[in-house]
């Protein structure tokens, strides 16, 4: 039997493999049975879906297994965004959600993630209880094929869905779309071929906006619907076209955004975020905490002091920062991998506001991107970053994390470590504020490092003896 752990968030396999449809009605199943252990049976479970193969598919096979398991479901009428689902669990006052998404993973990934009632990812918790649920059913093919079998529309606990509306009036509230309007700033937004489509023009109507790729496919074009600069080519292209424009894209499930500025340059989440942050500062005169995971920029912590904010620094998983805004007034809370939320929106990262705030922002401050950040950086200084994936032996890699623990580095070329943080891989601070942070994979033989320097030169010199480093670390091996 196919051993099915929870990562950061949820379960992904591949499709045609692991990811089939009797370890599918298993995890079901598991939902299912962790709903009702906790009296959620009456609430319901809200349950959606990807533009992915088959995810529609899976998606009503999990709402017939729910039904029949006496469990009111609320099932999407069309594949959904996971921030749309997560808001609707709130619209809808239900349990949680069953989400099949394998976000911004290739065309032959598929996943399914549990959306507990805050509407955010669900804790270790939550994913352990569901685990050992999963563990106590029994290996029956025959009893996950037997249940479920009636046609959607004769189970009256079965009820089909559209939050779209909800779910834009909430956005509606956060982002101020009538500056944009006024501004007639030219909005090109890339859903690539997934399931975000329609979303940022149906929350921008009345402004001139152009979305490409708007279409469902699951292949995404031949690419992984993941918004990276080496993706968003045409994207680019059509802002670069013509003036006062500027880009965003969503992936997969559209949680997470990638932003082009007028002359078609791409901005780093690590630009993005402390970006926005300065925007909600200034202009909303929003005030809190900062939340950002073990991988982000600095920036954020800098201009925190500038501006009074405490910085929160929480593992990687957004399930971290949800959980810090669910108790503290967070002002935005953002990870470097492309994934934010602000205050006063639900506990999950959320693409498309991400990207219509950055319009707002535009709209605003009647100023390109790369004006504010020159402004961001002459305000707080130059923060530089880069990330480098370590392929490695098992055997290699264990020799690597073991020197981590027990004789890290004190210096770095002529820099002295500061500190060393160990909450979620190994990060050490420099004496000139720059760090890097060693983070292992918990699934393959791959160790991921991140590095943040000042400038180019700092940045290149920290990376490369680094790398230098841990590659004679990795060969000490026997």
């Amino acid at each position: 039997m196919t051993v099915i752990k929870f990562g950061t968030d949820g379960w992904r396999d591949l499709m045609y493999d692991r990811f089939n449809l009797p370890n599918v009605c298993r995890v079901v199943r598991a939902i299912a049975k962790y709903t009702k252990e906790h009296q959620g049976a009456e609430r319901g479970l809200v349950i959606g879906y990807d533009a992915r193969f088959f995810s529609d598919l899976f998606a009503k096979k999990a709402a017939q297994i729910a039904a029949a398991a006496g469990i009111k479901v609320f099932l999407g009428s069309r594949d959904f965004p996971t921030p749309v689902i997560a808001h609707a669990v709130k619209q809808h006052g239900a349990f949680g959600a069953m989400m099949f998404t394998a976000s911004h993973n290739p065309p032959e990934y598929n996943g399914i993630k549990f959306i507990p009632e805050y509407a955010g990812p669900a804790s270790l918790e939550i994913t352990r209880e569901i685990e050992n649920c999963l563990e106590s059913l029994p290996e029956s093919a025959a009893a996950d094929a037997a249940m479920g079998t009636g046609p959607l529309a004769s189970d009256p606990r079965i009820q089909v869905i559209d939050p779209t509306s909800d779910y834009l009036k909430q956005l509606g509230e956060l982002v101020d779309v009538q500056a944009i309007r006024e501004a007639g700033l030219r909005v090109v937004v890339d859903p690539m071929f997934a399931t975000g489509r329609g979303f940022i023009p149906g929350l921008l109507s009345g402004c001139p906006v152009e979305e490409i790729h708007g279409w469902r496919d699951p292949l995404f074009g031949g690419f992984m619907p993941d918004p990276q600069d080496q993706f968003l080519a045409e994207l680019k292209a059509k802002v670069s076209a013509g003036p006062h424009a500027i880009g965003l894209a969503t992936d997969g499930d559209a949680d997470r955004f990638g932003i082009i500025d007028c002359d078609g340059t791409y901005l780093t989440p690590n630009q993005v975020i402390p970006l926005l942050m300065l925007h909600l500062i200034r202009s909303r005169g929003y005030r809190g905490v900062a939340a950002r995971s073990v991988a982000t920029t600095h920036m954020i912590d800098r201009l925190g002091e500038v501006y009074g904010v405490e910085t929160i620094e929480t593992p990687v998983g957004f399930k971290y920062i949800g959980e810090l805004m669910r108790t503290r007034p967070v002002i935005i809370g953002g990870e470097e991998s492309g994934g934010l939320s602000v205050r006063g929106h639900i506990p999950e990262k959320d693409g498309i506001l991400a990207g219509a705030l950055m319009a707002e922002m535009v709209a605003v401050t009647r100023q390109p991107l790369h004006a504010t950040l020159r402004q961001l950086y002459e305000q707080v200084g130059h923060f530089l970053t880069r990330r480098l994936d370590l392929h490695l032996t098992e055997e290699a890699k264990g020799t690597i994390l073991e020197r981590c623990r027990t004789a890290p580095p004190e210096r770095i070329d002529a820099l002295a470590v500061r500190e060393v943080r160990t909450r979620d891989g190994f990060k050490f601070v420099l004496e000139d504020g720059s760090w890097f942070l060693i983070r292992p994979s918990g699934t393959e033989a791959l160790i991921r490092v991140y590095f943040e320097a000042g400038s180019a030169q700092a940045l290149d010199n920290l990376s490369g003896s680094v790398g230098l480093l841990l590659e004679q670390w990795g060969k000490r091996v026997g």
